[in-house]
């Protein structure tokens, strides 16, 4: 076997997510069956996190083992012509045996895009909140997100059964772009629905239904509330995964189709 690094980016509306599902459509699924065609054979491949259904991707990290070795050119190549539209190698990379996707993690990053204003073209990609908001106050709650806490009244509990909800967030900011409000995390590992459940706090106190200091509340007492405020998936973005070595390099904003929300075109 041949272990290779992928790098991928996706529009995950239409998917149930990254991880194969029985009887749905997912991206690590469509991406090794893509491979398994290529290849002419079975092929393993497990990916540095599970984004949720209709959440997207600028650079996921996956690990293939693939039965044979090929140039990795040929191989982002062959990948590309076969997957659908919406799904994209952007890096393929020769990785050592022992090279695992997820437990070789050191952190990852999630952005999340909040519109202020209506779209047509870029409804899929941020969630469109017609309200008015107290920007000052979001980025004072955002602020306290960052550090060592237990996120427990943003994970989905369901689905952390038997897990710690701890988790260390290195940095998290929010800003404008235009007609954006832009929500950046970066940690060692997120809880399921922990960023979205976060990002619907942030929205909640940017309206004024709860004043700033709620959120250190909420951090140092679990609530059942933040399910309630859950933002929807379609703004959410795995930005990227960092290895050992690795330095933080946020992407650029907005991702197309999102240019002119983000201020970048002149809208007249």
């Amino acid at each position: 076997m041949t272990r290779y690094k992928l790098t991928l980016e996706y529009d995950g509306t239409g998917y149930r997510g990254w991880q194969t599902q029985q009887n749905a459509r997912s991206v690590q699924g469509t991406v090794r069956e893509a491979a398994r065609t290529l290849l002419g054979a079975a092929v393993d491949l497990q990916g540095a996190g599970r984004t949720d259904a209709g959440v997207h991707a600028l650079g996921q990290v996956a690990h293939l083992d693939a039965p044979v070795r090929i140039p990795v050119r040929k191989l982002q190549e062959g990948l590309n012509d076969l997957l659908p539209a919406g799904i994209h190698v952007l890096r393929v990379e020769d990785a050592p045996p022992d090279f695992h996707a997820r437990h070789h993690a050191r952190a990852r990053s999630y952005v999340y895009l909040i519109s202020r204003q209506r779209t047509a073209f870029g409804k899929r990609y941020v969630w469109w909140v017609r309200d008015r908001f107290d920007v000052k106050a979001m980025q004072s709650a955002a602020a306290d997100i960052a550090g060592f806490h237990d996120f427990a009244s943003f994970a989905d509990r369901r689905l952390e059964k038997g897990r710690s909800t701890r988790v260390q967030v290195e940095r998290a900011e929010l800003f404008e772009r235009g007609e954006l409000i832009v929500f950046r995390i970066a940690g060692s590992h997120f809880l399921w629905k922990m960023v979205r459940r976060l990002v619907g706090t942030l929205v909640e106190i940017g309206r004024g239904s709860l004043p700033p200091r709620e959120m250190k509340t909420l951090l140092n007492r679990v609530s059942e509330a933040p399910a309630a405020w859950t933002a929807p998936p379609s703004g959410l973005y795995l930005e990227q995964v960092l290895y050992e070595g690795d330095v933080w390099n946020p992407e650029p904003f907005a991702p197309l189709p999102l240019w002119g929300l983000s201020g970048a075109r002149d809208r007249s």
